[in-house]
């Protein structure tokens, strides 16, 4: 898969029925083949007449934002955030309750360190992920010594700007889950916990504590 210009679409690693009954086929397929999408498209629009970047990988774009040219700074900063984010989002979930932390691994003891126990976990990123005024994202994150910190963004803003490396994404923009959901947010989160693939998790964590070089990765890749 390119994961420079032009960007294409991550294939899902599940069938779009997968998710079910926490996320219908409907909610799945608007998301993945309408909303991400146009974040894939819009990006490679953006660049289409800017050659000397478009050699530049996704987090590239994101991490040296300030030095696109001003004209397309904004578009990019949103577009290059939104295919970053929802790839990984869509890499982290998978089949109802098939992924069950394992008792030995890095992540898991990480998050005990962190929070003292799954259940403390799960109900700081609810807090967090609730607490996201309008659109946005709740993060499991990690800094390079891999140390764990629960935080949100808003909109299409990754960790990345904060030199933060993401281990877990939770969407809570409305279009994740309104067609199923409604309003009602909190269950929607609750169902992601049922769907969280926490070996997709682990790899996303090893790879925050590799000591490999700044491009050592890409979600886009995953």
């Amino acid at each position: 898969m390119n994961i420079h210009y032009p960007f294409e679409m991550p294939p899902l690693p599940y069938e779009t029925y997968a998710l079910e009954p926490y996320l219908s086929q409907e909610t799945v397929e608007l998301h993945y083949n309408n909303h991400f999408r146009t974040y894939v498209e819009n990006l490679n629009r953006t660049l289409e007449r800017y050659p000397a970047y478009q050699n530049w990988p996704l987090e590239r774009l994101i991490r040296e934002n300030c030095r696109l040219p001003f004209q397309i700074q904004t578009a990019v900063w949103h577009n290059a955030g939104g295919v970053y984010n929802h790839s990984m989002y869509f890499n982290i979930l998978g089949r109802p309750d098939n992924s069950a932390p394992s008792e030995n691994s890095a992540l898991y003891n990480a998050i005990l360190t962190y929070c003292g126990s799954m259940e403390s976990f799960r109900s700081r990123l609810t807090e967090c992920a609730k607490g996201q005024f309008g659109s946005g994202w709740g993060w499991l994150v990690s800094d390079r010594f891999g140390r764990l910190k629960i935080i949100n963004t808003p909109n299409q803003d990754t960790p990345l700007a904060c030199g933060l490396c993401p281990v877990i994404p939770l969407d809570v923009w409305e279009h994740a889950y309104y067609l199923q959901y409604q309003n009602r947010r909190s269950e929607y989160i609750e169902g992601f916990f049922h769907l969280l693939n926490f070996e997709a998790a682990e790899r996303n964590y090893q790879a925050c504590i590799t000591p490999l070089p700044c491009s050592r990765r890409s979600y886009y890749n995953a």
